[in-house]
């Protein structure tokens, strides 16, 4: 028997999380708890593939608080300004990033030319105080 590896599924592909709609979630609901007996509701689940918490669940979020409870806190309009808002913090991290490093290299070049004008002013003051005598021109001496 050979396997071909387009047949195996992928070990590190990690499935999808099922989402449900506020509307889905009340239909679900609303038949769960017409449904004559235990049997019947059973049936319901199994054939959504739900489990018996998403009901306890829902309930729970449709009591507190009517249709708003159903909706998924993952898809709330809170989590969209706050993944925009972590983008923005995250560009200005970068930007912050990239400005203090134009920073330190923009101190440093200033350090390197306060050196260089020191050394050229000592320089120049040695060269204004005590004139070098040339030694190519022919020294006159006094007798």
């Amino acid at each position: 028997m050979t396997s071909n590896p387009s047949e195996s599924p992928d070990p590190d592909a990690r499935p999808q999380r099922r989402t449900f709609t506020a509307d889905f979630k009340a239909r679900i609901l609303a038949e769960y708890d017409a449904a004559p007996d235990a049997a019947a509701r059973g049936a319901i689940l199994r054939r959504e593939r739900l489990y018996g918490s998403h009901i306890l669940d829902w309930r729970k979020a449709r009591d507190a608080g009517a249709a708003a409870g159903l909706t998924d806190r993952r898809q709330a309009a809170a989590r969209a300004v706050k993944k925009a808002e972590n983008a923005e913090l995250a560009r200005l991290q970068r930007e912050n990033a990239r400005l203090q490093a134009k920073l330190a290299k923009t101190e440093t070049a200033l350090q390197i030319m306060g050196k260089a004008h020191a050394l050229l002013e000592l320089l120049s003051e040695s060269a204004d105080s005590a004139p070098m005598p040339n030694p190519s021109s022919p020294r006159r001496s006094r007798r």
